[in-house]
Parts: structure tokens; sequence; C-alpha cells
């Protein structure tokens, strides 16, 4: 098994990576940081000629906060776009036949689903606060429809909500937003912060996933390509949401934090709701167990808490 893992230094390829590694493959990393920039189809093209993989898993992004990709919209798909187009071009010139997986978020459902089933996917505007991003993630898969069309390229496409875990930024404004909210409370107890912001006004529901459950679950993909149902997209979900106040109320169980949770309206909430069906999935993958949400949450703030201060 040769795997190729792209944007392998950013948060999902780290947990990926090391799930790979603890399952016994130790896959070529490369991202950006690493000196590869996706958008150049020759490199990319010599660099896939050079370690001709049968799997590629497609972690690469330029993505942040709600905030940040309304703020930087114009940089985001610009960005992605070019990365999608300079990756599958190079993949049908040095390895056709490789297997590419991508995880698509969720943010590429229509804006007005309170419930995401794959058939409807399509089926409407994007949210406007992730418009630059989402519209990318509708992109990948359309791209990755085309070459495989023309130069017989498959493509395995899986639907993920939100995710946290370890290994994402501690900046805020790139963090995504359950990462974001721990960094927070972490950095709030420890310098004894008076006043904690949140932003938005905490009422958005989200579908979270624990982003080394990722890794696991692209394990099983690497172990079956050809199971039954992984030849049209498929939503990796557990069908339950919670709110962000709901959220900031778990996460404050971790904490000894006395100060003043204060909500800052000026951010944008995104879509009011985003959960996601997971009748196909339990078809696909009838034995998966996600990590506890109360044990993510720990380890997550481990995480944050060994990296401070920052």
């Amino acid at each position: 098994m040769k795997v190729v893992l792209f944007g392998a230094t950013g948060f999902v390829g780290r947990n990926v990576a090391e799930v790979l590694r603890e399952m016994g493959v130790n896959p070529v990393e490369s991202s950006l940081s690493l000196g590869l920039d996706l958008g150049d189809t020759e490199a990319v093209t010599d660099f896939l000629r050079l370690h001709r993989p049968n799997f590629i898993i497609n972690c690469a992004a330029h993505v942040g906060s709600l905030n940040y990709v309304t703020e930087q919209a114009a940089r985001v798909i610009a960005d992605n776009s070019r990365m999608i187009l300079g990756m599958y071009e190079a993949i049908a010139l040095a390895c056709p036949r490789a297997i590419v997986i991508n995880p698509i978020a969720n943010c590429a459902y229509p804006a007005t689903s309170n419930v995401f089933k794959e058939e409807a996917w399509w089926d409407g505007h994007l949210h406007r606060s992730v418009l630059s991003y989402g519209a990318t993630r509708r992109l990948l898969w359309a791209v990755g429809e085309c070459f495989m069309m023309q130069h017989a390229v498959r493509s395995i496409n899986l639907l993920v909500p939100n995710m946290y875990g370890p290994h994402d930024s501690t900046d805020p404004n790139k963090a995504h937003a359950l990462n974001a909210l721990i960094s927070k409370f972490v950095k709030a107890e420890k310098i004894n912060q008076q006043e904690l912001p949140i932003w938005g006004t905490g009422v958005a529901v989200r579908e979270w996933l624990y982003a080394k459950d990722f890794g696991r679950l692209v394990w099983q993909v690497l172990l079956h390509p050809e199971r039954p149902g992984l030849e049209q997209p498929l939503n990796i979900a557990q069908n339950s949401g919670l709110s962000v106040k709901e959220l900031v109320d778990i996460i404050q169980q971790n904490f000894h934090y006395k100060g003043r949770i204060t909500w800052d309206h000026s951010k944008p909430d995104g879509a009011p709701r985003k959960v996601m069906d997971d009748g196909l999935f339990r078809q696909v993958f009838p034995d998966f167990e996600f990590t506890d949400f109360q044990q993510g949450i720990k380890q997550t703030t481990a995480d944050y808490e060994s990296r401070f201060p920052y």
C-alpha cells in the first residue's frame, strides 16, 4: 500500500497521519509548508511520478473560521480552486490509477437544509458565510467526476461535519469552531482572564466529528475501497447536533473558569443548523463506533494545554 497524504501538516492531515502510522502505514507526507504547492501542476506531477501511490488522501485546503473565509473570500476560493485543478491534472499525468480520497466539508450542502441527505447536497444555494470555501468543495467533486469521465481517475468523496481534536491552530480565526472555543477557554483559565467573548449568538446547531475518527474511517476505506456505497458521496454522520451554547456548557465542565462569558453578535453564526443523515453511512459502516464526545473534548483540551502559551 503506497499512500500519499496531501495537507499532511494541517489539522486533519496530522490526525490522519497518526492513525495510519498506528496501523503500520507510513504515508508520503506533503504540504505547502513542506515545499509542494498543489497549484503547481508540474511540481505535483514530478512528485507523484517519484512516489507512484496507490492512494492519494487529499487533506489539503486553505480554510479557517467563518469570519476568516468571509474576510479572505477571494483568496480562499482562488487558492482552493488552483489546488484542486493542479492536483487532478497531475494525477492524470502521473498516476491515473491511484484512488483519491477527498473529505468534503458539509458547508457544501444547501443553506436551507436542516438535515443533510446525500441525494440533496446540490439542491440549493450555499450559505453566504461559507460561499468561498463551500463552492470549492462542490468544485472538488465536479473536478473529480470530470477526471473520472476522461482519465478514469477514481475519487471517493466523504462528506464530513465540523471536525475537532488535537493539532489544530491556536489562532481562533484559523481554527475549526469547536477547537477555537476550547483554545479560548484554555487561555482564559491560564491567564485568569476576567471576560471570555464567544463569537456569534450561540444558537447555531452543528454536528461534530473527532478528527482521529475520520482517520480511522480513511483506514477502513484503504482496506476495502471497493465496498458498496463508496461510489457516490457519503456522509460521515451520527445524525445528532449541539448548539454552540450547549458546547460552551460542556466545555466549561472541564474548567474552573470563573470569568464572565459574553456573546459577540457582530460575528456570524453561519447556517442555523447542520446535522447529517446517517442512513447510508450505517449501511456502509454498520459497526463503526465514534469517539465519545466527552472523551474527545478532554483530548482536545489536553492538546491545547500542552501547547500553551500561545
